[in-house]
Formats: C-alpha cells, sequence, structure tokens
C-alpha cells in the first residue's frame, strides 16, 4: 500500500498500532495494518479513544474502528434490510453450547467463531452427529450454518474507496477445507460481481451511520437458496487486494489524496 502513496508524492511511514509514537504530525493516519487487535479488545478500544481523544486525522473514523471489532455488527446490518447469513449468537464459545445452537436452527453442518476474531481464528466446523471437540474459547461466539458455496462458488469481496465500488475478487477455499483465506491455501482471483451481490454490498454500507468511508470491503458468500449473503464488513485491517486488479492502487491512492 505504501508504494503506490510514494509514488504520488507521499510521505509514508508505518508504526505499529501498539507503540505508535507521537502522531499529530500526520495529515491522515490509516489504520490498514492493525493486525491482531482482536485479541487485545480492550488494548484496541483505549487505543482508538486516545487518538479521538487529540483529534488525529484518522480514517475510517474512530466510531467505525470501535464497533467493526465485534461482529455482532451483523445485528444492525440485518435490521436495516441488508442480508447477513443466519446467526446464532452466544455468551461464550462453548463447545455444548455451539452443538445445542447448531441442533436448535436444524443445521446439519454449521461453523463456530468468536465474535471479535480475524483471519479464520478459532473457527471451527460443527457437524450433526458428532461431539464438538473443540477447546472451549472465552468471551461472546456466533454460530452460522455451514455454507457449502465456499468450496464451490467461495466468497466474493467488494472494495470500495470513497463510497465508490473499485474492484472484487473471488477467494474459494481448497479442496476439503472451509476457510478462503490464502494462509488456509484459498485461491483469489479478480472477480466481476453481479447486480445481486452489488445490491447485498450496498445494502450493508447503506447500514453504516458514519457516511463515506475511506476503505471498505464487503465479504458475501452464497445461502443455501443461492442468495448472496454479508458474512464480514471489513472496515479495519482488512486486505484490499490491490494487486488483483490493475487500476485498484491508482484508485486507493486517489481516494487517500483526497481525503487529506
Amino acid at each position: 500500500m505504501a508504494a503506490p502513496l510514494q509514488a504520488a508524492g507521499a510521505v509514508v511511514e508505518p508504526r505499529p498500532w501498539t507503540a505508535t509514537g507521537e502522531l499529530a504530525g500526520f495529515d491522515l493516519i490509516l489504520p490498514l495494518m492493525v493486525w491482531g487487535n482482536y485479541r487485545a479488545v480492550e488494548r484496541w478500544l483505549s487505543a482508538v479513544d486516545d487518538w479521538e481523544a487529540v483529534g488525529l486525522a484518522i480514517l475510517n473514523p474512530p466510531s467505525v474502528l470501535r464497533w467493526n471489532v465485534d461482529k455482532i455488527y451483523l445485528q444492525r446490518l440485518a435490521e436495516t434490510g441488508a442480508p447477513i447469513a443466519p446467526t446464532a449468537w452466544l455468551d461464550a464459545g462453548d463447545p455444548e453450547l455451539a452443538q445445542a445452537a447448531r441442533a436448535a436452527h436444524g443445521w446439519d453442518e454449521a461453523v463456530v467463531k468468536p465474535r471479535r476474531s480475524g483471519g479464520s481464528y478459532r473457527t471451527e466446523r460443527l457437524r450433526a452427529g458428532q461431539v464438538a471437540a473443540f477447546e472451549r474459547f472465552a468471551g461472546p461466539a456466533m454460530v452460522q450454518p455451514f455454507l457449502p458455496s465456499v468450496a464451490t462458488t467461495g466468497e466474493m469481496s467488494l472494495v470500495y474507496f470513497n463510497g465508490v465500488f473499485s474492484h472484487a475478487v473471488r477467494k474459494v477455499a481448497q479442496g476439503g477445507d472451509f476457510r478462503v483465506q490464502p494462509d488456509w491455501g484459498g485461491h483469489v482471483t479478480r472477480a466481476e460481481p453481479d447486480a445481486t451481490e452489488f445490491a447485498a454490498a450496498e445494502a450493508a454500507l447503506a447500514a453504516i451511520d458514519e457516511g463515506r468511508l475511506l476503505y471498505a470491503r464487503i465479504d458475501l458468500v452464497r445461502d443455501l437458496e443461492g442468495r448472496p449473503v454479508v458474512m464480514e464488513l471489513e472496515l479495519l485491517e482488512p486486505d484490499l487486494y490491490l494487486g488483483e486488479d490493475p487500476g485498484a492502487q491508482d484508485r486507493f491512492v486517489r481516494a487517500v489524496l483526497a481525503r487529506t
């Protein structure tokens, strides 16, 4: 992300979010690589509070950086009419609770993960007739039906800069797996969303109260009826897949410079 900005004349300096040092002299701060915040949520929220308190120019804005760390935001999307995958919310990542939720919803297979997670962290698959063998994890969790489309049509990610669609990629899990990230063998290719995918992504963006965001990635999958539903709304620490589309880097640069 730095190279195209530097080529346009911007000075770019990386800082770890856990030890930023003085930030007041920067024209814009982009929390694009804040990996691991979901493992230290209270520290993350405290850092965001500190940045906001001193009036730093930070995008996406602090309010978004707070609520987007917890996937309970999916409820908010659903309430405004955006399509999301059916979800059961649990107080803890408990194997028995997760299996009970799967059975209660009539799902033969399901996936359980922490509400605060990333990169398939602590994501487990549940099956009817099998004991859930994963180790209990602390903190609230969520259970969703396993959607076979993850391994076939895959996950479609639409990327927007300043509210305008830029590009999209398709991520497909490798055979026998359900995790689409390249870290787990998933395959990423440039893609062209169809009208239903655009409608689902834009319904999710319309639910955001903070207005036009500098960057947003909306991850969609097809549900059991073949309809696109929102799995994630990535507004902090997203991979924007700038290398997958010839014009993506230029659009990213122009979007950033327009907000400084």
